[in-house]
């Protein structure tokens, strides 16, 4: 088949995502960094976002292209249905699509936090990320690029809700979250699911590709307080090797409680974040005002995400009864609940 193209960057966690995604599943793709020399030809998306994925043309068609990984997975999905990361049984993939958009939505602050707001991080994050697109560039080129990403990324700190109001949330919930995952890799588990990813692995590993392995400052925190985390997304980078022809999706049962430590933290943190988030869009407010694991949090409303509330509510929706019967039951006493219960 001829090659899918992707389009992204090396600092972005959602590119990393989509490239490990699809060295998994072995679907053949050609890596092109956004604004290099190789980034010509591409088709135009609504949105000037990465990564963007190329479709090859058929029957003298245009190539198509889309943004927002999670869409790209969701087609992948019915194009090539060997190496599936999405379990068969709804109840599951239910399950793991909701850490995976907590993974995309909620982990990103974490990782634009550090980025941009301590010193060693930013200029580290300003001057790799302006070479990634031309190494070759000359100093003056670089002093000047790596200045205007660095004003403009930080100015971008209160759309991911990042301020000194935020900042012990923020860096608590990573360091948490490394916690988490710590202990569920030393209880013997591979992946979130067991001894298979789905969506979620790589909605995590996105992120951490960049907090664990890039930025300074997370990836310090990650190197002395979890470096098993560490190793891990270095192996989730390329699972093209990994053999899953035999290896079975666990019981819903297993799965709801392997993933249930992380179901807890989305009920923690993200659950009233996305809440409150929704709210202040319906009520046409110029701030998100809510608690936060015991503590206040503030930031401008970010539509998008009050996009994914509404996706993921529909998606519980679409369940069977038995199935939507099953997620409730998973869900009861997190505080992941809120989601699907509270109202707007």
């Amino acid at each position: 088949m001829t090659p899918l193209k992707l389009v992204g960057g090396f600092g972005s966690p959602y590119s990393r995502k989509m490239r490990a995604l699809l060295r998994f599943r072995r679907i053949p793709f050609t890596w092109i960094m956004r604004g290099s020399t190789d980034d010509v030809g591409i088709p135009e998306v609504p949105v000037a976002l990465i990564p963007v994925l190329v479709f090859p043309a058929e029957d003298g068609r245009a190539d198509e292209a889309m943004i927002d990984s999670t869409f790209q997975i969701r087609r992948l999905e019915k194009m090539f249905p060997a190496r599936s990361i999405v379990p068969p049984d709804p109840a599951i993939a239910f399950l793991d699509a909701l850490l995976e958009d907590y993974a995309d939505e909620w982990l990103t602050k974490p990782m634009f936090h550090y980025r941009w707001k301590y010193a060693a991080d930013i200029h580290k994050a300003s001057h790799v990320l302006a070479l990634d697109r031309d190494p070759q560039m000359s100093r003056e080129t670089l002093a000047r690029t790596a200045r205007f990403i660095a004003e403009r990324q930080i100015e971008r700190l209160r759309v991911v809700g990042s301020n000194d109001v935020t900042t012990v949330v923020i860096e608590t919930s990573y360091r948490r979250l490394l916690s988490l995952l710590d202990a569920h890799l030393v209880a013997g588990n591979r992946f979130l699911m067991g001894a298979r990813p789905g969506a979620g692995d790589f909605g995590f590993f996105g992120q951490l590709s960049q907090l664990a392995h890039f930025d300074p400052t997370p990836a310090a925190v990650a190197a002395a307080e979890a470096p098993r985390v560490v190793s891990w997304v270095s192996h989730l980078a390329d699972l093209s090797a990994l053999d899953v022809e035999n290896v079975a999706w666990p019981s819903r049962e297993d799965a709801a409680s392997a993933l249930l430590p992380f179901l807890v933290e989305v009920g923690r943190v993200y659950a009233p974040f996305l809440i409150a988030n929704a709210r202040a869009l319906a009520n046409r407010a110029s701030e998100v005002r809510c608690e936060i694991d015991g503590l206040a949090w503030v930031q401008q409303p970010f539509p998008y995400q009050g996009k994914c509330l509404k996706w993921l509510r529909e998606a519980r929706e679409t369940l069977s009864i038995a199935d939507r019967n099953f997620v409730d039951s998973a869900l009861e006493s997190t505080g992941a609940d809120a989601i699907f219960s509270a109202s707007i």
